[in-house]
């Protein structure tokens, strides 16, 4: 018969320089197909050494090792997985079950590997576990199975893809006397089904179960005896049963795994992964509500400034705000509005002159201001009406005594739900007949919030109160075609050519909507900046993390290794990890802000949030980046594991 397994001058040295070991001495024989051979020898002998070198869990310093034809020196070590997967069904001493997966579980991890389809290897070990008496075990954890239980499992994953050899490294070591002749009973009966059994032990009592005894003394086979001829091989002995899955569906079916895999793993240490997440909680919420606030403060600067009028360009007296000079210039006149009214990129103009004084009405007496305003300016100004009317155009020529209050007056003044329309008020003694009342306005820019304001025609102001022939101000609203910017550029250049100099200053909304939009822009990049160093603490967090999960579950890495998972997967695994535990922890970190948002809005209007799907997705995204970033060192460092060193690790 054909050899599968072939050894030739097969050397193996542990260590380096004094300390270097020569564990095993140019071993060289071979097993034919479906063949039981027992290697024999005393603890240090190098057996263990060797069936590790046969089941390309470990390679050789020197020499030739052929599995199934493969040279295995000459592989990668995702090949050799491949090979192990093809090939190699390992029963460990101690069983080596992953402890969170049910038996048929356990017994499926190497079809999940292999490219087999979820309901076939699931099919497929609920066979096996049936053809070794445990079919009313399936679903038990392996805390809950006996130890002979176990190792039927044990015996079951190794016949999972096939198992056309079959490594047994002490099967019946962990097991009384009575569980462990059935497990050689079991070995035997796959061995007369074409299996090829190579068992190591020390007990000459389980190598009289094999064919052929090779006993191996310090790292030197001393003996290689057949003690009966084995079987022919059955047609098909040792092959995998089951349709491989496409390539796509072997890759879905692979993540899904290490996805519930990956969720065992962060419920199985409920407290440590919360902890874990609490890092990216705090930075996750920490960026959102500081963007949600900025957003929000914007928002609503942005809105008290449209409240002044959108495309508003204020014209006011002296060189700039706070000119000690500005009261003495007197050059700002009601025709320089007439000749800005009559520009074609000007929709509407206003001149404007106010006043302070006592306002009485009955025997209440306030100190208010009286705004001497054009027709136009309440639409300049978006303000509406709540009683009455605005004055007209021809209310302002006729210097109609007219006024219109703001709700601050009207509260001051009368009762609430009164009307007001047609009652007389005096302001410095003279009187004002009320027209309209103006709704409650709600902006941090322009008159306080406690002010009284009155309203009357400009005409009315200059010519029956004050006296005055020149005006404070010059209110403009630009075209909606026309950019604000260029507006104001034409308006200086206008009435610097009509005062012979420019003895004004311009107000643009849309230059302080610039300005403040770019400022809380920049004060949202300064305190998101530093809330991202609360995401790396947690990302440095999650790395920690992942690292004790690396070292804590380095025999579960051994065991998937050996079952055939390459590189990839247990990368995969670990990765998939660390973005569950970062992404979870964004996505909680966004509620709390949500949460926060809420809370704030209950107390005070003063501190609004305002949230987008933008910034979650942004956090959610930067939550997986940093569980892929961070997560990458642990996933390489598992997958980089010597898989004969995972499994030794206890």
């Amino acid at each position: 018969m054909a050899s599968i397994i072939t050894l030739e001058a097969v050397n193996k040295y542990y260590g380096q320089g004094a300390n270097r070991i020569h564990v095993l001495k140019d071993i060289s024989f071979a097993v034919e197909d479906g063949d039981f051979v027992a290697i024999i020898g005393q603890s240090g002998s190098g057996k263990s050494t060797l069936m590790n070198i046969i089941g390309c869990l470990d390679t050789q310093s020197s020499g030739v090792c052929r599995i199934a034809g493969a040279d295995t020196a000459s592989l990668l070590p995702d090949q050799l997985a491949d090979l192990r997967g093809r090939f190699i069904g390992f029963i460990f001493q101690r069983y080596n079950l992953l402890p969170s997966l049910s038996a048929a579980e356990n017994t499926a991890l190497p079809a999940v590997y292999a490219g087999l389809g979820g309901r076939q290897r699931l099919e497929r070990a609920a066979r096996l576990l049936e053809g070794l008496g445990l079919a009313d075990k399936t679903a038990n954890l392996p805390a809950e199975l006996s130890g002979g239980q176990q190792q039927r499992v044990s015996i079951a994953r190794a016949l999972m893809n096939g198992g056309r050899i079959i490594l047994a490294d002490e099967p019946t070591g962990a097991l009384d006397s009575k569980s462990g002749e059935n497990v050689m009973e079991i070995l035997k009966g796959l061995n007369r089904q074409g299996h090829t059994i190579v068992v190591v032990t020390h007990d000459h009592g389980v190598a009289a179960h094999a064919n052929r005894v090779v006993e191996i003394l310090d790292g030197r086979i001393v003996a290689d005896q057949r003690n009966r001829e084995q079987a022919a091989v059955p047609p098909g002995a040792g092959h995998r049963s089951g349709r491989r899955s496409s390539l796509l569906s072997n890759k879905l079916d692979q993540c899904r795994e290490a996805f519930r895999m990956s969720v065992q793993a962060i419920l199985a240490h409920k407290m440590r992964s919360l902890l874990t997440m609490l890092g990216i909680v705090i930075g996750i919420a920490s960026v959102v509500s500081v963007v949600a606030l900025g957003n929000g403060s914007q928002q609503k600067i942005i809105e008290d400034i449209n409240s002044m009028g959108s495309n508003t360009i204020d014209i006011m007296r002296g060189e700039g705000f706070g000119d000690r000079h500005a009261g003495r210039i007197h050059t700002l006149t009601v025709a320089d509005a007439d000749i800005l009214g009559r520009q074609p990129y000007v929709a509407a103009v206003t001149p404007n002159t106010s006043n302070s004084g006592d306002l009485v009405f009955g025997n209440v007496t306030v100190t208010a201001t009286l705004n001497g305003v054009g027709e136009q300016y309440f639409d300049v100004r978006s303000l509406e009406i709540e009683q009455g009317r605005f004055f007209t155009k021809d209310d302002v020529k006729a210097t109609a005594g007219y006024t219109v209050i703001d709700h601050n007056t009207y509260s001051r003044l009368f009762q609430p739900g009164e009307n007001v329309v047609g009652r007389v008020i005096m302001f410095r003694q003279k009187p004002l007949t009320i027209i309209g009342v103006l709704k409650r306005q709600d902006r941090s820019f322009g008159p306080g919030l406690d002010s009284l304001e009155i309203y009357a025609p400009y005409t009315t102001v200059m010519r029956r109160i004050t006296g005055a022939r020149f005006i404070n101000s010059i209110t403009v609203r630009a075209e909606d075609h026309v950019i604000p910017l260029m507006a104001e550029k034409k308006i200086i250049e206008l009435l610097t050519a009509r005062h012979k100099k420019q003895d004004f200053f311009t107000i643009n909304t849309d230059s302080i909507r610039q300005t403040v939009e770019n400022t809380t822009n920049t004060l949202k990049l300064l305190i998101s900046g530093i809330a991202v160093i609360s995401l790396v603490v947690g990302g440095i967090g999650v790395m920690n993390i992942m690292l004790v999960s690396v070292t804590e579950r380095t025999r579960e890495i051994g065991v998937r290794m050996a079952v055939g998972a390459r590189q990839g997967n247990i990368m995969e695994q670990f990765l998939i990890e660390a973005v569950l535990l970062c992404l979870v922890g964004g996505v909680m970190g966004i509620l709390f802000s949500r949460l926060v948002g809420w809370g704030l809005g209950m107390i005070s209007d003063d501190f609004p949030m305002l949230y987008s799907s933008g910034i979650t997705v942004v956090a959610l995204a930067c939550s997986s980046a940093i569980g892929i970033i961070f997560g990458f060192i642990p996933a390489r460092n598992a997958a980089r594991l010597n898989p004969i060193d995972a499994l030794a690790r206890e």
